[in-house]
C-alpha cells in the first residue's frame, strides 16, 4: 500500500480519535467539545485575505461555517496523517513505533498555537484566554490522543 493511502488512513483514524477524546471529556470532566464553526468562519474568511481577527465569533458568518469547520478538521488531519506517512516511508509504515509519531503529533499543535488560535482572535497559543495554561495542556493532550490515532491507523493498514 502506498504512503500516501497509508497516511491518509492514519490521518483520518488519528481524527477520529481526538473526537472520541473530546467527547470522553465532556462526559467525564464537563469540557465544552471544540466549537468547528468558528474553525469554518475562520477558514471562509481566508479567500477574502483576512488571517488574523480581533474575536472569530463577532466576524460575520460564512454560509455553511459549521460543515466547513468539520471539513477543515478532517482535512488538516488526513493531511498530517499523509505527510508522516511521507517522511516516515516503508520501513516506519512496515513496523510501526509509538515514539515517532507521538513527537511528530505534539508537533502538529505548532499550527493551532501560531496560526489557527491567533487567527481567531486568541493569541498566540491561547495567550488570550482566561487560562492559556489550561488550554495548551488540554492541547497537548488531545495531540497526544492524535498521536495514538496515528498509529493505531498505521497499525491496521
Amino acid at each position: 500500500m502506498s504512503a500516501v493511502i497509508e497516511g491518509l488512513v492514519m490521518g483520518l483514524v488519528a481524527t477520529i480519535v481526538m473526537d472520541i477524546w473530546a467527547l470522553v471529556l465532556r462526559q467525564i470532566a464537563g469540557m465544552p467539545l471544540p466549537n468547528w464553526a468558528m474553525v469554518g468562519r475562520w477558514a471562509g474568511h481566508l479567500p477574502s485575505g483576512k488571517v488574523f481577527h480581533d474575536d472569530i465569533a463577532a466576524a460575520a458568518p460564512v454560509q455553511n461555517e459549521l460543515a466547513l469547520g468539520w471539513a477543515v478538521h478532517y482535512g488538516v488531519g488526513i493531511i498530517y496523517g499523509i505527510f508522516f506517512g511521507l517522511i516516515a516511508g516503508a520501513a516506519w509504515l512496515a513496523e510501526p513505533t509509538f515514539l515517532p509519531v507521538w513527537i511528530y503529533a505534539l508537533l502538529t499543535i505548532a499550527a493551532g498555537w501560531f496560526l489557527l488560535q491567533p487567527g481567531m482572535g486568541l493569541g498566540v497559543a491561547l495567550s488570550k484566554t482566561p487560562n492559556p495554561n489550561k488550554g495548551r495542556l488540554f492541547g497537548l493532550i488531545a495531540h497526544t490522543w492524535f498521536g495514538i490515532g496515528l498509529w493505531i491507523g498505521a497499525l491496521i493498514v
